[in-house]
């Protein structure tokens, strides 16, 4: 291992076999050191970011019933519901006054929504003036589907109707044999690294993400790993990644198996491991919505430059138990507080 320790602090990029034994054979203080190592190369000023912005989930109805899931509705269910124009307004104008800059538009596979609906929804928040960062892979593939159109056509239109950027869900794990047993609805690994080359091809950044401690093994958050590397060496599209652990309470998963919620141990080891073999992304962030902050603070030291967003609202995992919250001046004492300095950000890391 003392080969790859080496390669890792002159700047070389390590291969699969090499991730996997850094996986299997470091022990953590290794992992941090390395990672932090990567981290400073890339980032050398002492500066931690984060972005104002709050998750508005426009739908809780979902067609792809995903297994890990605690959210979402079935078409069927009474329950299942979808905002109007009039609550968008309000929780944008709400984000607009605690600052915020952007605003993340995720929601269900609805099976009853056409093509018209969503671009009608983006011309009416587009013209607030505040940013979009909206729809994931699963969400513009159903699209597509649901229209007859490519995956390109549904991107412009998208685009004209002021769609400004993507965030990274729906990845899980890209892996096909994860996905057939916990998503089969929903698209494929390749599916969702088609969306992503496709909108980086026509100007739009991304985010990419990592949801781990399920049903995955450690080759298959490799391959999960090595095809966002490789697309990035493509297209140079994705602004950051974002990899935190599986919520397993109230979750359908849950019901039926055994799964242990990864330990704050577990998520510090995939995070370093992350920011070491994903090379060419310029930033990971740290996950304190699902860690809460002390252990999000840790994550500074575990290769992570970015605190996320302030999460003015977020949905999907509260629904599995989880409710930690952080105002704009917590996040910026906790970065304070871990030696660094804390810098508000835009969705593609301009400075505010």
């Amino acid at each position: 291992m003392q080969g790859i320790i080496e390669k890792i602090e002159a700047g070389e990029r390590i291969e699969g076999n090499e991730y996997l034994e850094l996986e299997r054979d470091a022990n953590l203080h290794q992992l941090g050191f390395l990672a932090h190592t990567v981290r400073r190369r890339l980032h050398p000023e002492p500066v931690v970011t984060y972005v104002i912005d709050r998750n508005i989930n426009y739908t809780d109805i979902c067609t792809s019933a995903c297994k890990f899931c605690a959210f979402f509705k079935a078409p069927e269910d009474k329950e299942g519901q979808e905002l109007s124009r009039d609550e968008l307004a309000v929780k944008i104008a709400e984000t607009k006054a605690l600052g915020g800059t952007q605003i993340l538009l995720q929601g269900g596979l609805h099976p009853d929504r056409q093509l018209e609906f969503y671009e009608e929804m983006l011309r009416f928040i587009n013209a607030t003036g505040i940013h979009i960062h909206g729809f994931s892979p699963p969400e513009i593939h159903h699209f597509s589907l649901l229209s007859g159109l490519s995956i390109s056509e549904v991107l412009q239109r998208l685009i004209a109707a002021g769609l400004d950027s993507i965030p990274g869900g729906g990845a899980e794990i890209l892996s096909d044999r994860v996905r057939r047993e916990l998503a089969p609805n929903k698209c494929s690994a390749d599916q969702w690294i088609e969306v992503m080359e496709t909108a980086h091809g026509l100007g739009l950044r991304t985010t990419a993400t990592m949801m781990f401690g399920h049903i995955e093994t450690g080759e298959e958050r490799l391959e999960h790993l090595q095809r966002l590397r490789d697309l990035q060496d493509r297209t140079k599209g994705f602004t950051a990644f974002i990899p935190w652990p599986f919520q397993p309470d109230h979750t359908p998963l849950a019901a039926v198996r055994s799964i242990d919620k990864a330990t704050a141990v577990t998520y510090l080891r995939i995070l370093a491991l992350s920011r070491i073999f994903l090379d060419n992304f310029s930033s990971i962030q740290a996950s304190w919505v699902t860690q809460g902050p002390k252990i999000a603070q840790l994550s500074l030291f575990f290769g992570a430059n970015d605190f996320g967003s302030t999460m003015i609202e977020e949905n999907v995992v509260a629904a599995a138990g989880v409710r930690f919250r952080l105002s704009e001046e917590e996040i910026r004492h906790l970065v304070l507080d871990a030696g660094f300095q804390p810098q508000q950000r835009l969705m593609d890391y301009t400075p505010v």
